[in-house]
């Protein structure tokens, strides 16, 4: 048996590895940085309720929130870039990505998020007056345009560079690595507005739910073949969450085996119709934002025709997922890794 199962997995590595667009298994970026579109964000934001029939929402509703706090600035903090920042004016946040808004949120300072990524999928970045694209090659004169008080970068990789030049024309700038565990990131966050106390509190609540989560799945015998798929990346194709993913993570936790994990696949990556078929997973995951993106259920499906070919498809085994429970380490990933434990320690043994 053992030696059938080794089998199996080396086939579905190569199978997978074989599959994957030549693009390093990382997203790829958008090519420069945009105008900002928030009329087209906001409606692209504008969700159904209604989900195609025998389809799931799989979603926590005890995501941990504090409210009423007094910040204290200024605030003396080390970004993970290595660099100490002093942070003396939170009141317009130019915010790099979702998961730290939806920090912001949780503090209840979801407000003062001035400057957000196109498409965001949290309330506070879709509000938010200003938007437009972050990546490599976004310069530091359109992000001092903004004229906000802090930049709250959220990717050593995109805005390390990007913070730099930020503080040395006068701007305080934190980066916040996107790959550091949600509890951490949640601190920080809050230590860079403040409200550092708070930050502390929120991230043991989170850490508790995540604990919560890992047990479940611990007792649970059941443990099924999950594939995420992202409406982005990898040169606009639709990609698989890999190994280092934030929802490749939270799918393990939660008891789950992550497709693109056990392939040995990188962050975000393309996979071809065959590498879907030789994965055979039990659940398919999308988010929210992303099935829009897709284009609702019959876009998913085009994207990725063979999917109905596997176990998931078969079975109509669709769950949808807020995008800051899944696929952003944050305030809401303890909430999400409940919620998913949950459900698929729920579903019948092979």
């Amino acid at each position: 048996m053992l030696n059938f199962l080794s089998l199996r997995r080396s086939v579905l590595v190569l199978a997978m590895t074989a599959a994957l667009v030549a693009c390093g298994g990382k997203p790829a970026e958008p090519a420069a940085a945009g105008a900002p579109d928030k009329a087209n964000a906001t409606a692209d934001a504008a969700a159904s309720t209604t989900l195609p029939q025998g389809w799931l929402r799989v979603a926590g509703t005890d995501v941990p929130t504090s409210s009423e706090l007094a910040a204290v600035l200024p605030a003396i903090v080390t970004s993970d870039d290595g660099e100490q920042v002093t942070v003396k004016d939170t009141s317009r946040i130019v915010a790099g990505g979702d998961d730290v808004i939806a920090v912001i949120e949780a503090l209840g300072m979801g407000a003062q998020v001035y400057a957000a990524p196109l498409r965001s999928a949290t309330e506070a970045g879709r509000s938010a007056p200003k938007q437009f694209l972050f990546n490599r090659t976004t310069g530091v004169e359109g992000v001092l345009s903004l004229e906000g008080t802090l930049f709250l970068g959220n990717s050593l990789r995109r805005h390390t560079e990007l913070a730099k030049k930020l503080r040395g024309a006068g701007e305080a700038a934190v980066v916040i690595d996107d790959l550091q565990s949600a509890p951490d990131k949640v601190r920080k966050v809050a230590a860079a507005l403040g409200v550092a106390e708070a930050g502390t509190q929120l991230a043991a609540q989170v850490q508790a739910q995540l604990d919560e989560a890992a047990a479940i799945a611990a007792a649970s015998k059941v443990h099924p073949r999950v594939i995420h798929l992202s409406a982005t990346g990898a040169g606009g194709a639709p990609t698989v969450a890999g190994a280092d993913s934030a929802s490749g993570k939270l799918i393990g936790l939660a008891g789950g085996i992550n497709i693109g994990t056990e392939a040995g696949v990188a962050n975000y990556s393309a996979l071809s119709n065959e590498g879907v078929v030789a994965a055979a997973p039990d659940v398919i995951l999308v988010t929210e934002n992303d099935l829009q993106l897709f284009g609702g259920e019959a876009g998913l499906w085009k994207a990725y025709p063979t999917l109905k070919q596997t176990p998931a498809g078969a079975a109509n085994r669709v769950w949808v997922m807020p995008d800051v429970q899944l696929k952003a380490a944050s305030v809401g990933s303890g909430s999400g890794a409940l919620a998913l434990a949950k459900a698929l320690a729920a579903l019948p043994s092979p």
